[in-house]
């Protein structure tokens, strides 16, 4: 009989196994995988080392690329880190409340949390940092302005269409509401937020951030019959946060003002 022969194996470069990587879902290695091979081949890894550090290095890619689209989704913009206010400019602040807030653990117990200032002293950018931390540790999270949020409720123009805009805004882990307080808002938009509110209540948390004492919110629905309700779902199981204090932008600007005007008397 005539002996066979083995046709010779042909390895596959490093480009080519990562396209076939790639095409298993597999993406960890994109532009690594060179180094992974070469570290491999210096330890000499068994067979289970290889496939434990495989595992490993793709939950931690499918873990940041999950962070990556919640926050797309949460629609933070640009905001300044909570490394970076300043403590001392409010006349009155809690601390101690809002570093708690940021720990999250008001999100395992579905407790709304409510940041209480006027203009300009950061509950915008510290209800923007629970949000981002929110994100960072898995949760799912939005961040909207209260005119947005009720505009996009009421554009809607079926129930059905209505229906699936609340179940989305529902099902966030954490929805932040904005600027409650800036504008006055008819009995239809009151009852939207309630519905929103309602859904969420004990359920999953709402941090709402306004410029106005609750007392005072019958100026942002004049003669809404579900505001005294919407303000009791809001405080039940609520962090409430209260922030005094001169504007930190207004205070930002005139010294931007004083440090232009020093700049023209030295040139001068």
């Amino acid at each position: 009989m005539p002996s066979s022969t083995n046709k010779p194996t042909t390895t596959p470069t490093n480009t080519e196994l990562g396209d076939a990587l790639r095409e298993i879902g597999l993406r960890s290695f994109d532009d690594s995988l060179d180094d992974f091979v070469a570290r491999a081949t210096r330890a000499r890894w068994s067979v289970i080392q290889l496939l434990e550090e495989i595992v490993r290095a793709e939950r931690e890619e499918r873990a940041r690329r999950s962070v990556e689209r919640h926050l797309g989704r949460a629609h933070l913009g640009r905001f300044k880190p909570v490394c970076d206010f300043d403590w001392n400019w409010p006349r009155s602040i809690d601390r101690e409340a809002v570093e708690r807030v940021l720990t999250l653990g008001f999100v395992e117990r579905s407790e709304n949390v409510v940041l209480v200032a006027p203009q300009g002293l950061g509950k915008t950018m510290l209800a923007k940092n629970i949000v981002h931390s929110a994100v960072l540790a898995g949760h799912s999270a939005l961040f909207i302005t209260a005119s947005e949020l009720l505009l996009d409720l009421s554009k809607q123009e079926t129930a059905r269409a209505l229906d699936r805009r609340l179940r989305h805004y529902a099902g966030f882990h954490v929805l932040a509401v904005d600027e409650i307080g800036y504008l006055a808002y008819d009995n239809t938009a009151a009852d939207l937020l309630f519905q929103i509110v309602t859904r969420r209540y004990e359920r999953r948390p709402v941090v709402l951030t306004t410029n106005l004492a609750f007392s005072a919110w019958d100026t942002v629905f004049p003669n809404a019959a579900c505001a005294t309700a919407l303000i009791d779902r809001l405080t039940h199981h609520a962090e409430i946060i209260a922030i005094e204090g001169e504007s930190y932008r207004r205070r930002e600007a005139e010294e931007h003002k004083k440090k232009r005007r020093a700049e023209r008397n030295g040139r001068a």
